[in-house]
């Protein structure tokens, strides 16, 4: 019997699913997820990773069998699993979405295909989200994007419409700590995994949010509402990117017929979210475009710049939030909880890392990989290389954590509430506590250095410091010189179009990330 094999990856769902259609108006189809566990053993994964893509792959199982499948679950290497399958139950064809994943899933798609050629086996692939392969100029990238979101969604497969197909094995889900997963936490507030939930935050977010969103996405006191919070079950794919976009725009639709004061702030909102839905593909095609931007430094003028310096006491310190400064400490505390915080604190706690710690941000970028529950490798990387200013092409951002909790935690709500320790210190002190008098310490029960840590360097000298050691290499002609060839293949030509325009129609990528 001829059947096709849906490959399901990063695209949980039967919602504009091309694939899925694709086959289904071919004949008989086996629904395919392979749990590798080379993947699970990268250093980028995490248990919270491992735990929403199971409660996402249950959600994807009853959507299946609504349209008459099965969802078949494989553990082992997707190159071998194929290969025993073709063995035993030869197969007409493989389809499945592109992904832009990390370096280990550009490697087994690599294996993939070799093994498809071998065999005689056609693998056709959809782009998912408006990433576009083998992109030969960043020129036509924008209106790709544009035709791709424009274009109508798929329905699903209709009631019991799939003629489904088995494996002739059946493979058990694995515990965790056989898959070899280097963070073995999982955070007891984090967002549960699957479409219902994405679809719940999604009509939540354009009904009754959205609102906030504009003015609210900065401050880790209203970002969590204010935020959207698909980002998740968008890296997932439970829900698709073009899915989210058209409901956005349909909800806007919706708002122009209500009064017009009531809703024009929803509508604005509503627009920001959209040019960051923008943003996230651009920094995905970065990634697709570079792969090599996960491990080494995009401008390789900066190669040598933090490597050789390497603290691993001030690393371990931010990774145990005892870096001493309350802001930085309560991001890491609110992070271990929920595995999320938002993007302005994201960037905070890649500049402090990158600046006064002067840690090299592929350790960094690993570990919060790993705390974040939305890891997305494309937005992710490319975050991490324009913070820490190795792009070479993008203006250095230092985010001073004082600052940022005057700013944005004015009266201390955010840090007393992840760090208890300090519930009871002063608001003159509390974003500074190190300065506290030895009395005042006593009197509010907290012991510098024990309860709350000394900071690890003086903020002031080692930022100072840090700018004047990435601004000479800047400045240096043969930097200069590539930086280029770097805009011309990855810089954004929507900021080139409207240069000296009062709007932008998208808002800067700098600060662009907070779904």
């Amino acid at each position: 019997m001829a059947y096709t094999v849906v490959w399901f990856k990063r695209d949980l769902r039967v919602h504009d699913h091309a694939p899925l259609a694709h086959a289904a108006a071919h004949g008989p189809v086996l629904c395919l997820y392979v749990l590798e566990p080379s993947l699970w053993a990268q250093p980028d994964s995490a248990l919270q990773h491992y735990q929403f893509l199971r409660e996402s792959l249950r959600d994807l199982a009853q959507q299946l069998r609504s349209c008459g499948a099965r969802l078949q679950l494989a553990v082992g290497e997707a190159p071998e699993v194929l290969a025993r399958l073709y063995a035993l139950q030869p197969f007409a064809r493989l389809v499945s979405h592109e992904e832009t994943g990390n370096g280990a899933t550009y490697a087994r798609d690599l294996a993939v295909a070799r093994w498809c050629r071998r065999q005689g086996v056609a693998w056709q692939e959809w782009p998912q989200h408006g990433v576009v392969r083998r992109l030969p100029s960043r020129e036509q990238w924008h209106g790709l994007w544009q035709a791709h979101m424009q274009a109508p969604c798929l329905p699903p497969p209709l009631p019991a419409s799939l003629r489904s197909v088995c494996l002739p094995w059946r493979d058990t889900w694995p515990a965790p700590e056989t898959m070899g997963l280097s963070d073995a936490h999982d955070p007891p507030q984090r967002q549960r995994g699957g479409r219902a939930p994405g679809q719940q935050v999604l009509h939540d977010f354009l009904h009754a949010r959205a609102a906030f969103y504009r003015g609210g996405i900065s401050s880790p006191l209203t970002a969590p509402t204010a935020c959207s919070r698909l980002s998740p079950y968008l890296a997932l794919g439970c829900l698709g990117m073009r899915e989210a976009m058209q409901a956005t725009q349909q909800r806007q639709v919706q708002l122009k017929l209500q009064d017009a004061q009531q809703a024009a702030h929803v509508r604005q909102g509503l627009a920001a979210f959209m040019s960051r839905m923008h943003w996230h593909c651009h920094f995905i095609q970065k990634l697709e475009s570079e792969p090599e931007l996960e491990w080494r430094n995009l401008h390789r003028g900066y190669d040598g710049l933090r490597e050789d310096d390497w603290n691993p006491a001030h690393f371990d310190a931010l990774q145990a939030g005892r870096t001493g400064w309350p802001m930085v400490d309560a991001c890491v505390a609110m992070l271990r909880e929920t595995g999320w915080v938002n993007f302005r604190m994201r960037a905070m706690l890649v500049s402090v890392a990158a600046y006064p710690l002067w840690l090299h941000w592929r350790a960094v970028g690993l570990w919060l990989a790993r705390q974040f529950l939305d890891y997305e490798p494309g937005i992710h990387w490319s975050q991490m290389q324009m913070q820490a200013g190795t792009t070479g092409i993008n203006t250095t951002r230092v985010y001073n954590p004082i600052k940022q909790a005057q700013d944005h935690d004015p009266h201390g709500v955010f840090v007393r509430r992840w760090l208890p320790a300090l519930r009871r210190v002063p608001d003159a002190w509390l974003f500074e506590p190190w300065r506290m008098p030895p009395e005042v310490q006593a009197r509010c029960g907290v012991r510098v250095g024990q309860d709350i840590a000394t900071p690890l360097v003086d903020l002031a000298s080692a930022t100072k410091a840090a700018k004047a050691r990435l601004h000479a290499l800047r400045n240096q002609e043969p930097i200069r010189a590539a930086k280029a060839a770097i805009v011309e293949k990855h810089g954004s030509r929507l900021l080139r179009r409207t240069a000296g325009r009062r709007q932008l129609p998208f808002t800067s990528p700098q600060q662009s990330l907070d779904f």
